[in-house]
């Protein structure tokens, strides 16, 4: 891989906004620049259309009536349905929804697929919660969201902690309401029940995809490359082990607890095995432990960052030593750390391409249920293929047109499809 610019000694900005929203609006206020975009334009897209907070109970196994809060967030609607997945995850608040809900909006606007963007998410650790109780706590909250999602207005989605199980009780809560089964009122569904081959790992793969687009560009292949992955759930597993597949070697994995490292390429089957048992990797034996701290500044090739937000921001980019970050979740680089990052000469392929294989391939499941027709794997893998090659051909193009990074150029992109929606 070329050799990274030296940096300027960068002054650790400990006032910098990192909650999602901000970073969300500092996103839209640069690239609102660089489109010389109307104010009133801007205003409109920095504000949700719509949001909805719920209170709800539940009964746990114990007999316990529990209290738990939830938001549904409509972003923007201009271009179709809003699309945007439902996370389990004690750190859910309104203000990070609202900016996943902006995330989603310029995701289906990058890959020009007839979408707009919303998203939701229950504030609670499921990892503690027996199926029984997770089933009640599903249907309740489906029922409470029930007025703003619908199979032709807003179409749910898995997303951390959330999987096809949860969508099918999503599924079957709503059509219980309606008095007749609705199948296309969620994504992501069992197969079953009307779900699409290749939607569990199409994020990952999606980050594949782009991972090696941008190997290519820089005239390199993803044989031998050095992977190190940040995020052990659906798109840090799944993106893991296609790029093994692909000749990479993923020598670092880490979840909350921190992870396992070898030199010759950690185990990604045992790993899972660990992981899907309910166990932390920082208890996995068999290989060397990082501390997440430790993983994002180690030398590697690629960087997939598949967890939370904000994990790389102005306190520690300078230590990045990634010649390419892959986000595979949503804004794991902070606005202040994209500064530092472009200074150093590491590529940043963007969240808003490089994680839209999931609501690409839901996409593809939504119209296989339209159709009542469905595609093999195969149809659907060179479908998602074509469509971010595609996407990743115009970001490049958009941002050499501009001068401006890869996400600018995603953003620029996006925005600019957005806009023409609602001027039209």
């Amino acid at each position: 891989m070329p050799n990274q610019k030296e940096p300027n000694e960068p002054q650790a900005d400990n006032s910098e906004e990192t909650s999602p929203y901000s970073m969300a609006l500092r996103q839209l206020s640069d690239v609102a620049k660089i489109l010389d975009l109307r104010s009133d334009l801007e205003e409109h897209l920095a504000l949700p259309k719509r949001e909805l907070a719920v209170n709800f109970p539940v009964r746990m196994d114990s007999g316990e009536i529990r209290t738990f809060t939830g938001y549904r967030v409509h972003h923007n609607l201009a271009r179709g349905p809003g699309k945007g997945g439902i996370r389990y995850h004690p750190l859910v608040n309104l203000d990070e929804v609202k900016a996943l809900a902006m995330w989603m909006t310029w995701k289906t606007a990058v890959t020009n697929i007839p979408y707009g963007g919303a998203k939701g998410g229950v504030a609670f650790d499921p990892k503690p919660f027996s199926s029984g109780e997770l089933e009640r706590l599903t249907r309740r909250y489906t029922t409470e969201i029930s007025t703003f999602i619908d199979p032709q207005g807003d179409i749910p989605a898995p997303d951390i902690n959330t999987n096809a199980q949860v969508m099918a009780w999503i599924m079957d809560t709503y059509s219980m309401h309606k008095g007749y089964s609705i199948p296309g009122i969620v994504t992501g569904k069992p197969l079953a029940l009307g779900g699409s081959m290749g939607r569990i790992d199409a994020t990952g793969r999606g980050c594949m995809i782009v991972a090696r687009r941008a190997m290519e560009m820089l005239g390199y292949g993803l044989e031998g490359a050095t992977v190190v992955v940040q995020g052990f759930g659906n798109v840090g597993y799944y993106s893991a082990l296609l790029l093994q597949e692909q000749g990479a070697r993923v020598v670092c994995v880490t979840d909350s607890s921190g992870g396992r490292y070898s030199e010759a390429g950690v185990n990604l089957e045992k790993l899972m095995q660990w992981k899907s048992a309910g166990r932390q990797l920082a208890d996995y034996d068999y290989e060397d432990f990082v501390t997440n701290e430790d993983l994002l500044k180690m030398k590697c090739d690629l960087l997939v960052l598949a967890a939370l937000e904000g994990q790389v921001n102005a306190l520690n980019a300078a230590q990045i030593q990634s010649s390419i970050i892959i986000e595979g979740a949503n804004g794991p680089v902070t606005p202040g750390a994209d500064d530092i990052l472009e200074d150093k000469g590491v590529l940043v392929v963007p969240d808003i391409l490089a994680n839209a294989g999931g609501v690409v391939t839901s996409y593809f499941e939504w119209i296989q249920g339209l159709q009542h027709y469905f595609w093999d794997r195969e149809e659907v893998e060179g479908k998602l293929t074509n469509v971010m090659s595609g996407a990743f051909d115009e970001v490049i193009a958009t941002s050499k047109r501009l001068k401006v990074s890869m996400r600018k150029g995603a953003l620029a992109l996006a925005v600019g499809r957005v806009v023409e929606a609602i001027d039209l």
